[in-house]
């Protein structure tokens, strides 16, 4: 990926030195994420982050109001394309549809932070939750209002928002399909912070720049320890701690970052 922006009509990815930018930006559908011309660029750019050993933190957002509106509400009503059709086939559809955006996400080893700029609904709602870190600007609002619509989340959605929020938030999220305000996101543990709209993005980005400024090899498996943590055991966490240690010590970015870290104690002493 390079330095210039890389547009595909409905997304738009940009880099900023080792910092990428992922924006929604399908205004008509409020960054709709269903829908082929979205979901198709989407994975396809999250997939050239992955490849790219140069980026070393994500910011995703929505262009506009939203963040994303989830699924194309006309085609939901209208079971056009991937909502269409007898229940084998929407089985099929999800999965070789909307079901690639969380695949495409656990498959990266950098941070992903989601700066939150308006509704984040349905599917918008589980794209937030498959990032690492989330930042709300004041007027974002959070919907898991699949039941409000008599469905479920269907791209995984719940299993990250159990995580993340823990079992009864989850399930008072899942169960109401309320849409909550920023503040109450960051009461309940869901955003890291809230800070006024216009401020949003500068402070994304100044997070990813602090994130990526580290050496990017112990970022990468300090994300993989944190994916693993609460799905192992103790003995196999620190079996994995041990393995990942051992390489870090040997290789030249710890060798390297310790001396800097050394020499700049050296200077600091009195």
């Amino acid at each position: 990926m390079s330095e210039r922006d890389e547009t595909a009509g409905t997304v738009r990815l940009e880099r900023q030195g080792a910092v990428a930018v992922l924006t929604l930006d399908a205004p008509k559908t409020r960054n709709a994420v269903t829908d082929p011309p979205v979901l198709d660029p989407l994975v396809a750019a999250l997939e050239a982050v992955g490849a790219d050993r140069g980026v070393r933190a994500l910011v995703v957002t929505g262009a506009g109001k939203a963040f994303s509106a989830g699924g194309n509400i006309h085609d939901i009503r209208n079971r056009r394309g991937m909502f269409g059709g007898p229940a084998d086939q929407v089985r099929n559809a999800y999965r070789a549809g909307v079901q690639r955006i969380p695949r495409a996400m656990a498959n990266l080893e950098i941070p992903v932070i989601a700066a939150i700029n308006g509704p984040a609904y349905g599917a918008g709602c589980d794209l937030v939750f498959m990032c690492d870190l989330r930042i709300a600007g004041a007027s974002a609002r959070i919907s898991s209002n699949f039941v409000k619509l008599g469905l479920i989340s269907g791209d995984g959605g719940l299993w990250f928002l159990s995580r993340i929020g823990g079992p009864a938030v989850a399930a008072e999220m899942a169960f109401t399909g309320r849409a909550i305000t920023a503040e109450q996101a960051l009461a309940w543990g869901l955003v890291s912070r809230v800070v006024p709209d216009a401020e949003l993005m500068p402070a994304a980005l100044a997070l990813a720049q602090e994130i990526a400024a580290n050496p990017p090899e112990a970022v990468r498996m300090t994300k993989r320890m944190l994916q693993q943590a609460g799905r192992v055991d103790l003995p196999t966490m620190l079996d994995m701690a041990a393995a990942l240690q051992g390489i870090c010590h040997a290789g030249e970015e710890s060798r390297l970052a310790i001396a800097a870290a050394s020499e700049a104690a050296t200077r600091a002493a009195p």
